[in-house]
């Protein structure tokens, strides 16, 4: 049991500092006005999505990994994840610099407009900020990231295999999600007490992510891109 528990430690932490768990978190903290409860809701909502995704996957572990094997076994959904990769590969080249930097000129030349990143932040932490954003922004980066996040997965399979009854394991599974979100909830903690000292750092912060935004998505496009293109390319066996 303490090995299970250790590995599901670890594991939790890993998961913790993902873009959804931590780098959007980051992101809110980095404002020049910090709001708590967008910042709160945000950590309960992505906590209770894996929370529920995770009860789910074990739960129908057995089908879902039967499941599992006859998606591997296809080529046709192979070629179609390859085509997904490719093309999301191709559209992170949008989001370069120049291309970016041009949009940018363009929307100034027509008189300004905020920006994506702008929109975002006025409806996640701005003044009008609203609770059904925030929830949602938080789905969205759950379901973005789950089938990518290997260590939940591993998590998730280390309870299945370790033969608690399922309700120890639904509740082991509430310490887990905790423990996902706790480094955020530490940043959270330290930018209320610590505001004085830590604002201006979070303004140099703020800025970088300002300025850097649409090469930042650029990235994670293509990231994303290329590992579903290179495993879908495996499967194939395109490189023998």
């Amino acid at each position: 049991m303490e090995l299970t528990l250790g590995g599901l430690v670890v594991l939790a932490l890993i998961d913790g500092t993902s873009v959804g768990t931590l780098g959007i978190p980051v992101w809110m903290l980095a404002q020049r006005r910090i709001r708590v409860r967008p910042v709160l809701g945000y950590l309960l909502t992505i906590a209770a999505f894996y929370w529920v995704l995770g009860i789910a996957l074990l739960l129908g572990v057995d089908v879902l990994r039967r499941f599992a094997d006859g998606l591997s076994g296809n080529p046709a959904l192979a070629w179609a994840q390859l085509v997904v990769g490719v093309g999301l590969l191709a559209a992170s080249f949008l989001f370069d610099e120049k291309p970016a930097a041009r949009r940018r000129a363009r929307r100034e030349a027509r008189g300004g407009g905020p920006t994506r990143v702008e929109r975002l932040r006025s409806t996640v932490v701005g003044e009008r900020a609203s609770a059904r954003a925030v929830v949602v922004l938080a789905l969205v980066a759950g379901v973005i990231e789950a089938a990518s996040m290997l260590p939940y997965l591993a998590a998730m399979g280390l309870l299945a295999a370790s033969g608690y009854a399922r309700a120890s394991q639904i509740g082991l599974l509430v310490g887990y999600v905790l423990v996902m979100v706790a480094p955020a909830a530490l940043l959270l903690g330290l930018r209320v007490a610590l505001t004085g000292r830590v604002e201006p750092l979070l303004a140099r912060i703020n800025a970088w992510f300002a300025r850097r935004s649409d090469a930042m998505l650029g990235w994670v496009l293509g990231i994303i891109g290329v590992l579903l293109a290179l495993d879908a390319a495996g499967r194939l066996q395109l490189f023998g």
